[in-house]
């Protein structure tokens, strides 16, 4: 399995407040593991070539994906500044199964007491936990961006494309990533992207903003590069409510996607409404065993 091991260690130590901007000539000692950003046009093969092909290895991998078992590890965090120490948090563990039907399941097998005070999480901040950050630009997706070739980078041991997509039409009803993606030279398959989840809800009454993060793809299989680490930080306005003042929080969520299966189905043998799979036949009398004769 390859990894991003250096990099995550790397980048896991920034506090994020902006969507993070790599290095274009490798200046940030902090971001060790990126090469300089070398943006003359690929060798062989044109970006729409590239995009093309990322988008049909992306499509396939979406697809795999839904074949895998894994567990979800998600924790949010808010930060005291002055003290730099938790004061709320919402965790919870959750494996991602099939059924004996092979239908898609969730069991939560951990979910201690949510102290987040700070902070209020809606069904939009865990959707964008859950689906957003692990991104996926499959070809049906690709109308939807403006993608445009920034250059070819060094990542750890990876050679990369980087690209910038941006949705053309951001819509409150299906908020999706907008920011920088790192495309495998040989696989064709995104491996590193950063960004945050548009367009931010501004309206009254229905603030909700989404910190940048960065998402960390490793290759389960030797053939699919799956999303296995999340990262967002950020300083959150929140507005003020019923009276009380606005507040600047520090929030910070780590997702992690682990211990990827590949789900293989079993049959089942079912007579008379009855699953009979495992039942053993009855012996057939004619090639049963005699009793020796006296």
């Amino acid at each position: 399995m390859k990894s991003f091991t250096a990099i995550m260690l790397a980048l896991a130590t920034l506090c994020l407040v902006a969507p993070l901007s790599l290095p274009t000539n490798a200046q940030d000692s902090s971001l060790a593991g990126f090469g300089k950003l070398d943006p003359s046009p690929p060798t062989g093969i044109t970006p729409d070539e590239i995009i093309k092909k990322f988008g049909e290895r992306e499509t396939e991998f979406a697809r795999a994906r839904e074949n895998y078992i894994f567990r979800q590890s998600v924790k949010v965090d808010t930060i005291d500044d002055d003290t730099g120490k938790v004061d709320g948090e919402y965790q919870q563990v959750t494996d991602i199964t099939f059924s004996k039907e092979g239908k898609r399941e969730e069991h939560v097998v951990f979910a201690p007491q949510n102290t987040l005070e700070r902070a209020t999480l809606q069904q939009q901040d865990l959707d964008d936990l859950e689906h957003g950050y692990p991104f996926v630009l499959a070809s049906a997706d690709l109308p939807l961006f403006n993608i445009a070739y920034l250059g070819r980078q060094k990542v750890d041991e990876l050679d990369t494309y980087v690209f910038s997509a941006e949705p053309k039409v951001p819509d409150l009803k299906h908020r999706t990533f907008s920011g920088k993606v790192w495309v495998d030279q040989q696989d064709f398959q995104i491996v590193l992207i950063n960004g945050k989840i548009v367009p931010d809800d501004v309206r009254r009454g229905h603030e909700n903003y989404s910190p940048p993060f960065t998402t960390y793809y490793e290759q389960v299989d030797g053939k699919y590069w799956f999303p296995t680490y999340t990262k967002a930080e950020g300083v959150i306005h929140m507005p003020a409510q019923n009276g009380a003042l606005s507040e600047d929080v520090h929030l910070r969520s780590i997702v992690k996607f682990t211990d990827y299966k590949q789900f293989r189905a079993t049959s089942r043998i079912v007579f008379d409404g009855q699953d009979i799979t495992n039942n053993k036949p009855p012996a057939d009398q004619n090639n049963a065993p005699q009793p020796s004769p006296k």
